[in-house]
């Protein structure tokens, strides 16, 4: 069966500090599809995101590139396995350069906490409790 997948293209002004990041959190670089204006960074079999150079990302469009360390352009969730897992991941983020933002949401059934990566990107990890989910 088909599955469809998400790729995620962002402009980075700091493609190995960008690459350190991702490595941080986990995530590893596939080589075969990038180069020095590339970073692809598989989060899961159907996610991936693509960090582009600003000369490289400007190949996609015509729009001016976002500062996304002043303003927002995308807002980025992620699904994690458990609260545990929430937490993990924005230590980690932390740990390689990001930055926490936000409030942390706890509404007993849904936890998320967000952080920003180096180029002002914002990730929201979020767990939600799958009983609470209905059919």
């Amino acid at each position: 069966m088909y599955q469809q997948m998400i790729f995620v293209n962002l402009a980075t002004n700091d493609l190995d500090a960008s690459k350190k990041f991702f490595t941080g959190l986990g995530y590893e670089i596939n080589a075969q599809f990038s180069d020095d204006t590339t970073a692809s960074i598989p989060l899961s079999e159907t996610i991936v995101v693509m960090m582009h150079t600003p000369e490289k990302y400007r190949v996609f469009t015509k729009k001016e590139i976002v500062d996304s360390t002043k303003s927002s352009e995308v807002l980025i969730a992620l699904s994690a396995e458990s609260r545990e897992k929430v937490d993990e991941l924005v230590e980690k983020a932390v740990a390689a350069g990001g930055s926490v933002t936000g409030e942390t949401q706890d509404h007993g059934f849904m936890y998320g906490r967000a952080f920003d990566d180096l180029d002002g990107h914002t990730w929201e990890v979020v767990w939600m409790d799958p009983a609470a989910v209905q059919d």
